[in-house]
C-alpha cells in the first residue's frame, strides 16, 4: 500500500465543501437569471415588477445601463464557471490545495471564497 504524501482535505470536508459550492451555484444561477431578466425587461413594466424580489433588484438596475447589466452577467457566468471548476477539483481530491505553495488553503477562506485556488500566503506574494 503506497503512502500518500500529499496533503489534502478529508472526504468528509470535501463533501461539506461540495454542498456549500452547489448551494452557491444555485444562488448564482438564480442571480444570473435576475440579471438577464432585468436586462431583457429594462423598460418593460410587465407583471414581473410586482414581484418583491424583482422589484428590489429592479430598483437598482433601473439606474444601470444595459452595458453594466451585461458586464454583471459576464462576471456572474465566470463566477459560476469557477465554482463548477471547484467541484471538479473536489472530485479529483485536489480541492483546497494552493496551486502555488501546495499547502492547504485555510478552511475559513474556502468557506468565504469556495472557488479559491490560492492561499492568503500565495495571494500576498502576487
Amino acid at each position: 500500500m503506497a503512502i500518500e504524501n500529499t496533503v489534502r482535505y478529508s472526504d468528509k470536508d470535501l463533501a461539506a465543501f461540495k454542498a456549500l459550492i452547489k448551494e452557491k451555484i444555485n444562488k448564482a444561477q438564480h442571480d444570473l437569471e435576475l440579471i438577464k431578466s432585468a436586462y431583457m425587461n429594462d423598460h418593460n413594466n410587465g407583471t414581473e415588477d410586482t414581484s418583491p424580489t424583482f422589484k428590489a433588484f429592479d430598483e437598482g438596475s433601473s439606474v444601470m445601463s444595459k452595458e453594466s447589466n451585461s458586464a454583471l452577467a459576464i462576471r456572474q457566468e465566470k463566477f459560476i464557471r469557477d465554482l463548477k471548476n471547484a467541484l471538479i477539483r473536489i472530485e479529483n481530491k485536489s480541492y483546497g490545495i494552493c496551486r502555488v505553495t501546495g499547502k492547504l488553503i485555510n478552511k475559513k477562506r474556502l468557506e468565504l471564497v469556495p472557488h479559491a485556488t490560492l492561499s492568503i500566503e500565495a495571494k500576498n506574494m502576487q
